[in-house]
């Protein structure tokens, strides 16, 4: 039958069908099928053929062959199933090591997981564990308000009447440009010596607390020494604290003053560039010192606003920001005679990471133009807070106002908004150096419950858009006992290096009285806090009865993960807690978005459900059944979660009491018998205290045998259950050597290598040799290859990982391999569990000779079929190979054999690298359905420097006509640029320090980012037919086969004769993303619940310190100074400043 041709791209007409506008067959598309795609067209159509019209189809350039019939194809296929399985089936022992399990019955027990008992038990340990931490946290509390009451204040102290250990000093003496060098700190400042302790990965001295203060505090102010002064009788509690519970970690006082006081004692871990820690800036101290906040950030962007000006609001609102967390929500609006919003956000959102970075983004985007207007700024901000239709915090509402001054008070809006409840808060930043009257902007703070503040250089906007903190927590200090209420924070990096932590927070109130009768004080003067390692709850979780793909989780009420196997992130940003949603850890879906709201809420329950899961590798997606149990852990905001297959409901617990027998199975672990027995790997688990971990195996498995020569299985200082359990698989796998495969010859089967994995953590490869190529993971449960095989039924092939960046595989010695593996299922007394995973390695080239034969029509081991000039034959994969192709390509679209010998090298490539054309036509036929997902964790180069000019970063930089102008140099704006100027001469690395950086580890090259994955995974077609990929001239035949229990799609098809079609090449690797559009997220945010407590208003709260400014003008013989000063390049030395309010002399 001829077949016109066509436009490239042109699709054919079907057999009486209706064009539709994708392709369809036989089986219609079921759950995977997609819709037209969005944007471009794809160039490649795919058309259904009747397939008896397939035959006639004649390859061109192979005049007297045709295309494989279906019935051929599908002939091959099953000649391959067969193979595989011969194979499995003798070499891979799963029904003899069933018989061996059964045969060894009573050396083992099987236990049952009961999911409602197990979770139970696990949230009451961690309740345990963390009420000891409560109580601590409430002796500190008491003892500090105790401490400070007691304590009178003396306006004469001076730096040498106190005596601590500073965390900062040691790295202070060895820098000549520090604060303390160039003051000459009078401070009597203890030298101690520290000893290295396991449990705080640091060097500690239990014997003082250490002191940290921030840099742009001065040390010798009389605020900052009366602190120091009452805060340390709090060492005694640190210290008994720690008698009564040894398992504590760092306890820390956070001062509103900015002073951090914890124990025990280290030095400070300070980075190369300025330290920038400030305790009341850390995700713990924001969450103790104040409740849920609703936040409206108004930015007056009138011309008005010079150079500098708009540059130090744009910095004031992103440190703003950076006090806020995720129990808080906030718009930025900027305005002159309208107010906008400066992001794509129309509403409040919550205040994470993500939204934070679109807002910050943003504001560097506001341009100065046109008149002011505070009616349009305030009108916009309260509209903001009064919607009611979205999700927010429902606790203090505050407006932040940031302007270089104006004339108009506004009233009327207040009146019409907030009056006379007053139940918004406003907050004014007065923003550079300026002759305008500040009165306004006072009366409005005053008036509405607030604050005034003046931002008159970069130096003063850290500690003034923090303050307010001060403010919020008085109704929090007037509620008395009801407030102190102790608050575990998200998960976030702990500064002094013990990794993942999460902190118990509990607020310490000022309880002085200025007199008798006087009103109560209001001050907050800190937080309490005290650390619990992630590691620490780990342990209180089952670890090895769950099975390689059981597992525990607890979120928070943000739905933030607290525990979880997959919360593993590559680097960790200082400033930031870490943030990881159940719904990014796992594959999202309605049933975990409903389970995920049932734990939040707080409630009881389990769920058998299907889903999808990432393999460990993450190459690959597997559909599985899951049984999710979850609790609420009392006390606490968190909500325990158990994860468990159906599969691992029973386990295996070994009970070896012949201490005979005991040495005869450890003998096998001995490397002397790896020669006859074939090679033992031990996964590095903590089987006794003493065994000395390894990254190497077999300096592991030396160490571990070295240890079982002084102690036995037994040992109270072992593990007996995982030792137990690893001597028996020990002996269970040796019989397996002895009975299947020590007597079977590999090479006849063109095997590299056989094996086995059990639970209890023995991988045995024979022969011994073969352990020299072996490269999966000794620990099988982190092993990809075992729990994809527990997973699914029949036979997983898993080629070798390659990544298109890399050169290709090197075929030499025939040491390249093909895994094939398969669990091994006991039914036991009508119980069913999985213990073991067995299989092949194939050797890559003697496969690929051997597949080329099965998939051929020979009918002779060594005759390959020929076709005369005069007859009429099917194609074959051996004969054929310069005109037909064909794969097995795995159920992640890896290539596993091919017929080309040019593309042995790719083996295990992501199969569009190899053929983009054919796997478009594999996924638009839905053989292939895409899943992609965002990883939150990832850790990225960072980005190339900018063009940073001459000029310190964030200084406004005059032009000439500036210069030029007398007048300018007489303005505000000129005063404000020599302050500047002259703060970067002294402090030069605060304008040059990426504050990554100067937080952070200074050594870390990388930073978290977001990087998009894309995996592949088998749709809903099973069925076997032939289609043809529609390109006029340039048309390829193919047919596609599921070979059936394997993880295999067999794919014949027609090489490509022409490259005019070239389709666009899908997408396997991991790229680097924005991550979804925050925009369209916050329109449908996920399910949350606040803290349950709210302290935003007390009755009897004074109001009447609101905040007083004054704005001196400079002086001419100041300028001039100044101007000297710079010309000459001789930097005035700093004079002491007090960066607290008055309000703190306590």
């Amino acid at each position: 039958m001829a077949v016109p041709a066509r436009t490239c791209g042109a699709s054919r007409p079907g057999p009486a069908r209706t064009a539709l506008p994708w392709p369809r067959r036989g089986p219609q598309p079921g759950p995977g099928a997609r819709p037209p795609a969005s944007g471009p067209p794809r160039p490649l159509l795919l058309l259904l053929l009747p397939l008896p019209l397939l035959p006639l189809l004649a390859a061109p350039g192979a005049s007297a062959y045709s295309f494989p019939q279906q019935h051929t194809v599908q002939h091959w296929a099953r000649r391959l199933e067969q193979e595989i399985d011969g194979v499995m089936r003798i070499f891979g022992g799963v029904q003899q090591l069933r018989e061996i399990y059964k045969d060894n019955r009573n050396l083992f027990e099987i236990q049952e997981n009961e999911p409602q008992k197990l979770v139970e038990k696990v949230a009451g340990d961690i309740e345990s564990l963390l009420d000891r931490k409560v109580q601590a946290l409430k002796r500190l509390a008491d003892a500090a308000e105790n401490f400070q009451k007691a304590h009178r204040w003396q306006d004469n102290i001076k730096e040498e009447d106190i005596v601590y250990y500073d965390a900062k000093a040691d790295a202070e003496l060895d820098d000549p440009e520090s604060e303390d060098m160039e003051r000459g700190s009078k401070a009597s400042t203890l030298r101690l010596d520290f000893v290295e302790d396991s449990n705080f990965k640091n060097k500690v001295n239990y014997s003082y607390t250490a002191v940290q203060i921030p840099t742009d505090i001065y040390k010798g102010s009389t605020v900052i020494l009366n602190e120091l002064n009452w805060t340390e009788a709090l060492e005694n509690v640190f210290t008994e604290n720690r008698r009564q519970d040894p398992t504590l970690l760092w306890q820390v006082f956070g001062s509103a003053t900015g002073v951090t006081r914890y124990y025990p004692a280290t030095p400070w871990r300070a980075p190369k560039k300025i330290d920038l820690y400030d305790v009341r800036r850390r995700p713990w101290y924001i969450q103790g010192a104040s409740s849920p906040k609703d936040m409206v950030i108004i930015v007056d962007v009138s011309g008005s606003v010079s150079g500098l000006t708009l540059k130090l609001m744009k910095t004031s609102v992103c440190e703003m920001l950076d006090t806020l967390s995720d129990d808080d929500y906030v718009n930025v609006a900027s305005f002159n005679e309208k107010a906008q919003p400066v992001s794509c956000f129309t509403h409040l959102v919550q205040a994470n990471v993500r939204n934070k970075k679109v807002f910050k983004e943003a504001v560097q985007g506001m341009v100065a133009k046109g008149t002011t207007g505070y009616k349009a700024g305030f009108e916009y901000a309260f509209d903001q807070l009064q919607n009611s239709n979205i999700t927010r915090a429902n606790c203090n509402k505050m407006i932040m106002m940031f302007t270089d001054g104006g004339e108009d008070r506004v009233q009327d809006v207040f009146e019409k908004y907030n009056w006379p409840n007053r139940t918004v808060r406003v907050f004014t930043f007065s923003v550079g150096q300026h002759n305008y009257d500040v009165t306004p902007l006072q009366w409005m703070a005053c008036a509405n419950k607030g604050y005034y503040f003046e931002i008159p250089s970069i130096g003063a906007i850290r500690i003034n858009t923090q303050e307010y903190l001060d403010v919020l927590g008085r109704p929090m200090v007037l509620a008395g006992k009801e407030a102190k209420q102790v608050q575990w924070t998200n998960v976030y990096e702990d500064a002094l290096g013990l990794g993942l932590v999460v902190t118990g927070t509990l607020p310490v109130f000022n309880l002085t009285q200025d007199g008798p009768g006087e009103k109560k004080n209001q001050l907050i003067l800190g937080v309490m806090g005290i650390d619990v390692a992630l590691n620490d709850i780990k342990k209180l979780t089952p670890n090895y009865t769950l099975g390689a793909n059981g597992y525990v989780f607890a979120i928070d009420l943000n739905g933030y993960v607290l525990l979880h196997p997959n919360l593993k992130p590559q680097t960790t940003n200082f400033r930031e807690p870490v943030t990881l949603d159940f719904l990014d850890a796992e594959l999202e879906d309605e049933n975990k978005e409903e389970i995920r709201r049932s734990m939040i809420d707080g409630y009881k329950g389990h769920k058998q459900i299907r889903t999808l899961v990432k393999s460990l590798d993450e190459r690959y997606i597997d559909e599985v059944l899951r049984n999710y149990t979850w609790v609420p852990i009392r006390s606490t905001n968190y909500s325990l979660g158990l994860v468990l297959p159906p599969y691992s409901t029973f386990y295996l617990q070994a009970n070896l009491s012949d201490q005979i027998l005991q040495v005869k199975y450890f003998e096998f672990l001995l490397p002397s018998s790896f020669e006859s027995e074939g090679h033992v790997f031990i996964a590095p688990r903590e089987y006794c205290k003493d065994l000395n971990a390894s990254d190497n195996n077999t300096e592991f498995l030396k160490n571990f045998i070295e240890l079982m020569e002084k102690v036995t299985p037994d040992s109270k200082q072992c593990n007996n259950f995982l030792l137990h359990n690893l001597i028996l698989d020990t002996g269970i796998t040796q019989q397996l050597v002895e009975r299947v495969w020590r007597d079977q010859d590999l090479n006849t089967y063109s095997l590299l290598a056989v094996f086995a994995a059990t639970d209890g953590g023995i991988t045995r490869v024979f022969p011994n040799k073969a352990a020299e190529d072996w490269t999966e993971n000794p620990e099988p449960f982190n092993a990809s290859f075992y729990r994809r095989s527990l997973d699914n039924r029949g036979y997983i092939f898993k080629p070798p990982h390659q990544d298109v960046l890399l050169r290709p595989l090197e075929l030499e010695n025939d040491t390249v391999g093909i895994l094939v593996s398969t669990a091994v299922e006991l039914s036991l007394g009508g119980r069913t569990l999985r213990p073991a995973v067995v299989g092949v390695k194939l050797d890559l080239e003697a496969w690929a000779e051997k597949f080329k034969v099965l998939a051929s029509n020979r009918t002779h081991q060594d005759q390959p079929q020929k076709c005369g000039p005069s007859s009429h034959c099917e194609m074959d994969c051996e004969v054929n190979n310069e005109d037909l192709l064909c794969v097995l390509i795995d159920d992640g679209g890896f290539l596993v054999l091919s017929n080309q010998n040019h593309q042995w090298d790719q083996v295990g490539r992501f199969f569009s690298e190899v053929d983009a054309n054919l796997m478009l036509a594999l996924y638009n036929n839905s053989f292939y359905t895409r899943k992609e997902s965002y990883d939150y964790q990832a850790a990225c180069a960072p980005q190339p420097p900018g063009n940073l000019g001459a000029a310190p970063r964030g200084v406004f930089v005059p032009t000439i006509a500036d210069f030029l102008n007398l007048a300018w140099w007489t303005s505000a704006a000129a005063w404000s640029l020599f302050q500047q100027l002259l703060y970067g001469l002294i402090y030069h690395s605060w304008f040059q320090a990426d504050p990554a950086e100067a937080e952070g580890n200074p050594e870390a090259r990388e930073s978290s980012c977001v990087m998009k994955q894309t995996q592949y995974y088998f749709g809903s077609v099973n069925a076997s037919y032939n289609a043809i990929i529609d390109c006029g001239n340039c048309s390829r035949l193919f047919h596609a086969q599921r070979l059936t229990n394997t993880n295999l799609l067999f794919v014949v098809a027609e090489k490509p004769l022409c490259s005019q079609c070239e389709a666009g090449r899908l997408l396997q690797k991991e790229t680097h993303s924005d991550g979804p559009e925050q925009c369209e997220l916050v329109q449908r945010p996920r399910y949350r619940r606040g803290p349950h407590i709210c302290f935003d208003y007390n009755a009897t709260e004074d109001t009447s310190d609101c905040g007083r400014g004054a704005s001196f003008p400079p002086s001419l013989g100041v300028l001039v100074s100044l101007q000297l000063l710079l010309l000459l390049g001789l930097p005035p030395r700093p004079q002491p400043q007090v960066h607290a309010h008055a309000s703190r002399r306590l």
